[in-house]
């Protein structure tokens, strides 16, 4: 059997595939930890960024003028029926449909919190879409650490191996008892990739702002100037503190956690 190698060629791209600036995932923490409010804000911040003037001129200024985008919403497991399925954002008409189905689907919490379940599912969407593009980005955010599957950094590199960049929205309105600097620990144990980036939220009115904000750093494919300020600290962050103290979750839903 004769090999054939042609340096510098283009690979051809796969029939029925469509050009996009970014394939964006949405992966969005609905565990217990938060509360009401906080479901409702982080809700409305992703419906308000989608529908922003900014967002929408940020998308049509890309070199294609086009994205794909699709949502779901995680806990201790991924909730499949949160799932909204690709879809392209080209201008305000796509992007208002888009936004829509985020705000009609409804509001629920679920026990746990396990990043790396939300990871890998995130993951896996993108070898499911119908669309191309240069930069592949999962969006996910959370207010505390991973503490039910497997461990997150082994979920992280597996996305970094795929060539998925994972940047982080870490809430710290109620910082959590676990893990109290939690934007360390996303920047430490969860993100990764070329211009990846964390931008921490820590009071209720920078929702709106700080989600619009990432949407239009992560649809430019632009490194913010500031990220997360590293913390001096002795000791690294413990990727594993989550799992660590778990006994703190344990309960009738997740009998494992007592093993």
């Amino acid at each position: 059997m004769i090999l054939l190698f042609c340096l510098g060629c283009e690979l051809a791209q796969p029939v029925g595939m469509v050009d996009v600036d970014v394939e964006l995932v949405l992966a969005v923490d609905v565990s217990r930890s938060m509360d009401a409010e906080e479901f409702a804000l982080q809700r409305a911040g992703y419906v308000e960024a989608i529908r922003h003037p900014d967002f929408i001129r940020a998308v049509e200024q890309g070199a294609v003028g086009r994205i794909a985008i699709t949502y779901f919403e995680w806990a201790g497991d991924v909730r499949e029926e949160s799932l909204v399925p690709w879809q392209i954002i080209d201008g305000k008409e796509s992007a208002e449909a888009f936004a829509a189905q985020l705000e009609g689907s409804p509001v629920r919490d679920y026990r746990g919190t396990s990043i790396s379940r939300a990871l890998t599912f995130a993951t896996g969407l993108f070898a499911r879409n119908e669309f191309d593009a240069w930069r592949k980005v999962i969006d996910v955010s959370g207010d505390g650490p991973n503490n039910i599957g497997s461990p997150v950094e082994a979920a992280r590199d597996a996305a970094l191996v795929d060539g998925i960049i994972i940047n982080g929205l870490p809430i710290l309105i109620r910082p959590s008892p676990a893990v109290p600097e939690l934007d360390r620990y996303y920047s430490e144990c969860v993100t990764g990739g070329p211009g990846s980036f964390v931008l921490p939220i820590k009071n209720s009115s920078e929702f709106a702002t700080a989600i619009r904000r990432k949407l239009i750093l992560e649809v430019g494919g632009i490194e913010p100037e500031v990220g997360v300020v590293p913390i001096q600290a002795q000791e690294p962050v413990d990727c594993l503190k989550g799992e660590r103290d778990r006994r703190f979750y344990t309960d009738q839903f997740f009998p494992e956690l007592d093993k």
